[in-house]
């Protein structure tokens, strides 16, 4: 039996024969082309570029179905990588310069930034080359034609080890037999880390030498709680874990009979608890759920790998099968929260580039800019809400201008369906998400146009705190517990009660058991969280007692820092 530590970078117990997984090397030649050739080749390197732009398009869409918003993200590191002038300039400019193939040049400037990446101390630079190889990797294989080996390939329930995993293989495998990874390189900050702990993927990196020390075959314990990988174990060893493996099915067998319970403290306090809906295809696992509802049905889905807007027709069906599938419960359906950068796509002339999209041109600043666009969208929400309770919600909102902009497309959108001999439901619950601090600090005079509210908390505490938390560099300071955030929820909420109206959270924090207690103990009306986590949710707050949480909540209030807050919690066993 050998024993090898790493770095813990996904949660989970893995137990299987090894795959190993060979290190894919792409020969490049050197071929040097003569002057006359030389526009042709960058035309070539050009076509590969865009080929490259769709792969991203396609990653994108599978993020956005398997893992959400907030993860398709990581592809947005990937264009930018794609739109540098390393790519972007450098390249052309080397075949041309030097008279070489484009495979060569760009080889050669992946090399030169590979050295500076090496001399660096910093683990979250130094992880970021490997975000560089995925995608030099997709364009050499362009390039030379080549198809990328699948791992779907792989027939047989294995734990797999390799020299690394790039992002882009990561992703592909929830599809796959594999029950866990272990590789030679990687940190805990690395996107594929990330990206297995999501797909809840047990995970151990940074092992060194584990791809040359392991045979496919060999017996494998990956332990990803303590980032370690046991070669060929004893019985007794196997037995040790076989059984932590049942613990922690019989934890999740005991969650499947909360379905259908009601979200209740344990002094009586109910709340409605939602879930999020990324695309269709969760559908069916939502409604197995017995969800109280869809708290955020996210539409970004439908305006990506496109080269047109989705029409009427394809909006208002997609909406009625979800409208008619959780009927009579309600399904609040968020305008499509995209950016300039995607305009171009769909065919629409939009901003050249944006330095800081998510700060930009984007949500309902970008649709009121885009009238026709956003009425499509208003117009088949409302032909949804006759099947069922279709509530609109707006993303992005920053001012009371932007709530009657809306208020008048949405007013247009059902006169013209009237005008049309459709009919329009009598009531649509119009509401907004409070993501950007100047919504939580307008909120009393925002509040008589709308009927309920959204608190977007990922948007919201990146906003307050001014950290990007996609950037692992700052990633420490991104901070739910942090007293400013939970002053600015406590001072929504109060402010949203008083004038009756009904609030819903939505955001990683709703996901997290441990700060399910102080959105509780806040008296949210509703918490919208993923389908993976939707039964541990309901459990925690089946757990909780509400007037012991109300009490809790100003010693909150009046914390100096996070460390106070999570004693507090704590303290009371949470």
């Amino acid at each position: 039996m050998i024993v090898i530590k790493g770095i813990a970078a996904s949660p989970g117990i893995a137990i299987g024969k090894a795959y190993v997984l060979e290190d894919e090397e792409i020969v490049v030649n050197r071929i040097e082309l003569p002057r006359e050739l030389l526009r042709a080749e960058v035309a070539r390197f050009k076509n590969a570029q865009k080929a490259t732009h769709r792969d991203l398009d396609a990653a994108e869409a599978k993020v956005l179905k398997v893992l959400g918003r907030q993860h398709a993200k990581l592809i947005d590191a990937h264009r930018l990588i794609l739109r540098d002038t390393l790519i972007t300039r450098e390249v052309p400019e080397r075949i041309i310069r030097e008279g070489v193939n484009a495979e060569f040049a760009l080889s050669e400037a992946l090399e030169a930034v590979n050295q500076q990446f090496e001399k660096m101390e910093d683990e979250f630079f130094r992880e970021r080359r490997h975000d560089l190889f995925d995608v030099g990797k997709r364009l050499l294989s362009h390039l030379l034609k080549q198809s990328k080996k699948s791992l779907s390939d792989i027939k047989e329930d294995c734990v797999l080890i390799a020299r690394n995993l790039l992002p882009s293989d990561t992703l592909s495998l929830h599809e796959t037999k594999i029950l866990g990874f272990a590789t030679d390189l990687g940190g805990k900050t690395s996107h594929t880390a990330i990206l297995a702990q999501s797909l809840e993927i047990p995970a151990v990196v940074g092992l060194s030498d584990i791809s040359r020390r392991v045979k496919t075959g060999d017996a494998i314990i990956l332990d990803g709680d303590q980032g370690m990988v046991i070669i060929n174990p004893g019985p007794e060893t196997v037995s040790k874990y076989q059984r932590v493996q049942q613990k922690a099915m019989q934890d999740e067998r005991a969650l499947e009979t909360l379905r259908g319970l009601p979200t209740v403290t344990l002094d009586g306090r109910s709340f409605r608890l939602d879930a999020n809906l990324d695309s269709p295809e969760e559908l069916k696992t939502i409604v197995a759920l017995q969800a109280d509802g869809v708290g955020l049905f996210r539409t970004e889905y439908l305006f990506l790998n496109r080269n047109m807007p989705p029409s009427e027709e394809e909006q208002s069906k997609a909406y009625l099968s979800v409208v008619k599938a959780m009927e009579p419960k309600p399904v609040v359906i968020r305008t499509a929260d995209i950016g300039g950068d995607r305009l171009s796509q769909l065919g629409i002339e939009g901003p050249k580039s944006e330095t800081n999209p998510f700060m930009g041109l984007r949500g309902v600043r970008l649709f009121l800019r885009h009238s026709d666009l956003f009425k499509t969208q208003l117009r088949a929400i409302v032909r949804a809400g006759l099947k069922g309770r279709a509530c609109v919600l707006i993303p992005m909102v920053s001012s009371i201008g932007e709530i009657l902009g809306v208020k008048r497309l949405l007013a247009q959108a059902q006169a013209e369906l009237q005008a049309e001999g459709q009919p329009v439901p009598e009531k649509l619950e119009l509401g907004i998400m409070v993501e950007i601090p100047s919504a939580a600090m307008m909120l009393d005079q925002f509040l008589p146009l709308i009927d309920f509210i959204s608190i977007g908390t990922n948007d919201l505490i990146q906003y307050i705190l001014a950290v990007d938390r996609i950037n692992e560099h700052v990633t420490h300071l991104y901070d739910p517990f942090h007293p400013a955030v939970i002053r600015i929820l406590d001072q929504v909420v109060q402010t949203a009660h008083k004038k009756n109206k009904w609030v819903s959270v939505c955001g990683e924090m709703t996901s997290d058991p441990h700060a399910v207690p102080l959105l509780v103990g806040l008296g949210v009306d509703s918490l919208s969280v993923s389908p993976r986590m939707y039964l541990r949710i309901k459990q925690a707050v089946r757990g909780l007692r509400f007037a012991n949480l109300q009490k809790l909540i100003p010693r909150a209030l009046a914390a100096a820092d996070s460390d106070q807050i999570k004693k507090l919690l704590a303290d009371q066993g949470l």
